[in-house]
C-alpha cells in the first residue's frame, strides 16, 4: 500500500507521523498541497495512492483537496463531509445538536444589535466566538453590557466575513479544566485535561496536559459526538458543569496530540496510521465500478 499525507506546513504531530510511518515500514508520500496543481479530468495521477490522510493546516485547501481525491475514488482521513463540518462552529454545533449530543447554550446572530439582545437573553458572562478559527484565537468572554457594547461595535466596524455572524455561547464555569478526547474509527483511543488558570484551557495558549481516564459516559459522549460529524479520527472537546454534566464544545478534524501522547502513553499517531492502513485495504478489495460517461459523450 502506498499513502499519500497532505500538508502545507510539517508541524510536531507530522514528524511523529513520519516517524510513525518509518517504524511500520510503510511507503508514505508527502503532498504539499500549496505546490499542487489538480487536473480535474485526469485523476489517473492520484491513483498512485491507496489511502489519503489529510494533515494540512488551512482548512478552505484541505477541503478542495480532499473533495476532489474523494470524488475521483481515493478514501480520504478525514472525509471532505467532515472537514465541511468540523471547520465551521456553526455547523458543527447543529450536527451535535441534531443528534442530541449535548452543547452548551448558543445563539447566532447577524447584527450587532440582535447579537446584544442574545447576549443579554442567555445572561452575562458569555463567550463570542468566530465560526471558523482555531487554538482558542479571537475568543471574547463578555463578562457586561459595556463590554458587549464595545466588543459588537469592533466586530460590526471591522466588516469581513469572520465577523458578520455573531456565534454567541453561554459560559460554562469549567473548573479550570476541559477535556480533550481521541476518537478513532469507533473508539476513543485516549483522553487529557487541559487544565489553566485563564479560562482559555488550549495547550497552544499555555494549558497544562494530564492524563485523563475514559469513562463509559466519556467514551459514550465522544463516540456519539464523532458520529454526529461523520466519523473518522477526530478529537472531541468536553467541558464539566459545575453539576457534573458533560457538554460538547468543538470537534476538531485535524487535531494537534503532540502534548497528549506522553501523559495517555498512546500512540496517537501509529492508531491513526493503523486506521488509514484499514481504509485503505477495505477499499482496495472492493470491486472496481466502471464509470459512466455522459449522454452523449463517447466514453
Amino acid at each position: 500500500m502506498h499513502i499519500g499525507i497532505l500538508v502545507s506546513r510539517i508541524r510536531v504531530e507530522e514528524k511523529m507521523i513520519i516517524q510513525a510511518a518509518k517504524e511500520r515500514g510503510l511507503s508514505c508520500e508527502l503532498v504539499d498541497v500549496r505546490r499542487q496543481v489538480f487536473d480535474l479530468l485526469d485523476s489517473q495521477a492520484w491513483t498512485r495512492f491507496d489511502a489519503v490522510l489529510d494533515r494540512s493546516v488551512s482548512q478552505s485547501q484541505s477541503l478542495s483537496a480532499v473533495r476532489m481525491l474523494g470524488s475521483w475514488g481515493i478514501p480520504c482521513v478525514n472525509t471532505s463531509a467532515v472537514i465541511e463540518v468540523c471547520g465551521d462552529k456553526l455547523h458543527t454545533s447543529l450536527a451535535l445538536a441534531n443528534n442530541g449530543v449535548p452543547i452548551p447554550e448558543t445563539r447566532v446572530a447577524f447584527t450587532s444589535e440582535s447579537a446584544l439582545e442574545a447576549i443579554e437573553e442567555l445572561g452575562y458572562p458569555v463567550v463570542l466566538k468566530p465560526t471558523v478559527g482555531s487554538w482558542g484565537r479571537l475568543l471574547s468572554r463578555i463578562n457586561d453590557r459595556d463590554a458587549a457594547e464595545a466588543i459588537l461595535e469592533h466586530k460590526a466596524t471591522l466588516g469581513s466575513y469572520q465577523h458578520s455572524i455573531f456565534y454567541i455561547q453561554e459560559y460554562v464555569d469549567k473548573g479550570g479544566r476541559d477535556i480533550r478526547t481521541f476518537v478513532v474509527g469507533e473508539k476513543t483511543i485516549c483522553g487529557i485535561t487541559r487544565s489553566s488558570e485563564h479560562w482559555i484551557t488550549n495547550t497552544a495558549r499555555g494549558g497544562r496536559s494530564a492524563n485523563c481516564p475514559i469513562t463509559p459516559e466519556i467514551d459514550r459522549l465522544s463516540c456519539a459526538a464523532a458520529q454526529a460529524v461523520g466519523g473518522g479520527v477526530l478529537a472531541i472537546d468536553l467541558m464539566e458543569t459545575p453539576d457534573g454534566r458533560l457538554l460538547v464544545n468543538e470537534v476538531n478534524h485535524t487535531m494537534e496530540f503532540r502534548n497528549s501522547v506522553e501523559p495517555t502513553g498512546v500512540d496517537i499517531p501509529g492508531r491513526i496510521l493503523d486506521y488509514v492502513l484499514a481504509l485503505g485495504s477495505r477499499q482496495a478489495v472492493l470491486p472496481v465500478q466502471p464509470r459512466m460517461a455522459p449522454a452523449g459523450v463517447n466514453a
